[in-house]
């Protein structure tokens, strides 16, 4: 017998049974999102926004307008922030159906969750082209450890599929460069109806660092329609497997408003 082959044996099952209650999501100790407390910000402080590389945090109305779909997950902000109003966290779960939901609102009540087409049929199997659309390769490497033994990918029914033809999902990442533009166009033409696009990374959902420069545009606004948003540089493996599962029902939505659900 085969050294490794008797080592697996021996090992036993490496693969987690989350997102069932109780199991490991692999994301012990890395930082999520960070969290907008706005009753202890200081009048007239202007220090997260002012090194917010994306623009993500803005003074708006005498106040702070907070946008995650534009979070970098840099800590700046936190590391900046006297008050702690912005604090570090572990709030990596940010799918979101509607771009609004990523948005920090003081009322959560008026994100309800989002109409969308019935996806009954799609619920047990999912097959994803995924284009890379001038990625730094970031979001990539994330994505390649959904097919780890760890995460396991396949055991929920989601497959990528090199061919536009045979999938489902069109998965973008990248800021959208200008060469990239036709290339994806003809990707998201060629998946059969019905067809839906999901932007990984915050450079999909919005620009990100490199976002409006002379090469690229600000993400997938107004090049395709986006059925779900998942922010971060790069999300996480969990994060991307959570997005897909509430993509397909089988997970609830955790954001809204911009906050995280417990």
């Amino acid at each position: 017998m085969a050294l490794w082959t008797l080592f697996g044996l021996t090992s036993g099952k490496a693969t987690t049974p989350w997102p069932k209650d109780g199991a490991s999501d692999g994301q012990d100790g890395v930082l999520g999102m960070p969290r907008y407390n706005p009753s202890l910000c200081q009048e007239g402080c202007e220090e997260c926004a002012a090194v917010c590389p994306t623009h993500a945090i803005q003074l708006q109305d005498g106040g702070l307008s907070v946008d995650y779909g534009r979070c970098v997950v840099c800590q700046l902000c936190t590391e900046a922030c006297p008050s702690g109003a912005m604090e570090p966290s572990h709030d990596w779960a940010f799918g979101a159906r509607d771009r609004a939901d990523l948005v920090w609102s003081n009322d959560r009540m008026n994100h309800p969750a989002a109409n969308r087409t019935e996806r009954k049929a799609f619920r047990r199997s999912l097959h994803i082209r995924h284009v890379d659309a001038g990625s730094c390769n970031g979001c990539e490497s994330e994505l390649q450890a959904l097919n780890n033994p760890f995460y396991n990918l396949h055991r929920l029914g989601i497959f990528f599929t090199p061919s536009p033809r045979f999938a489902d999902l069109l998965l973008v990442t990248g800021p959208v460069t200008r060469a990239m533009f036709e290339p994806l166009r003809a990707a998201y033409e060629a998946m059969p109806e019905p067809r839906w696009v999901m932007a990984v990374g915050t450079c999909a959902v919005s620009g990100g660092i490199p976002g409006g420069n002379y090469a690229c545009g600000t993400g997938l606004e107004g090049v395709l329609p986006v059925d779900l948003y998942l922010p971060g540089c790069p999300p996480n493996p969990s994060a991307i497997m959570q997005a897909l599962l509430m993509f397909l029902d089988r997970a609830p939505q955790r954001v809204r408003g911009g906050q995280i659900s417990g």
